[in-house]
Formats: C-alpha cells, structure tokens, sequence
C-alpha cells in the first residue's frame, strides 16, 4: 500500500500544506493549514466502490483497468 505524505509549510504569505511538489492554497495561519490538511489526509483514506476506469497513456494507448476502492493509500500530516 502507498503512503501520502501532508507537509505544513510556510507559502505565499502564510501556511499552506504541501504533497509533494504541490501546494494547498494558503491559509492565513499554521493551525487552519494544519486543519486542513488534516482533513485532506482524513478523506484521502476513505474507501470508496470498485470502478472500471479508462485512461490514455503519454503514447496515446488507451487502457482499461479496475480500480478497486478498497486500495487507498495511508495518508500522514507532518507538522
């Protein structure tokens, strides 16, 4: 299972929480980013149906695959 890492950091200004090299948008203090992202993890981590999904490639190949809804990441803040 994958791991998703919520980072607190300052941005723009004020806080933001960043996953990997993308930034939230900006809150005006630490604790409302840090309440955000924990909410973000929080719902990250919801199961949800198994889904037939469909998708083109960088080739333009397209694929068919099931996405099962149980295959959620684990998701953490660091503050």
């Amino acid at each position: 299972m994958s791991e998703i890492t919520y980072r607190i950091v300052e941005h723009d200004g004020g806080y933001a929480y960043k996953v990997g090299d993308v930034f939230s948008e900006t809150f005006p203090s630490h604790d409302e980013a840090l309440q955000a992202a924990q909410a973000a993890a929080a719902e990250q981590q919801v199961p949800g149906s198994t889904e037939g999904i469909r998708y083109q490639d960088g080739q333009g190949n397209w694929h068919d695959e099931t996405a099962p809804g149980n295959d959620r990441p684990t998701a953490k803040v660091v503050d």
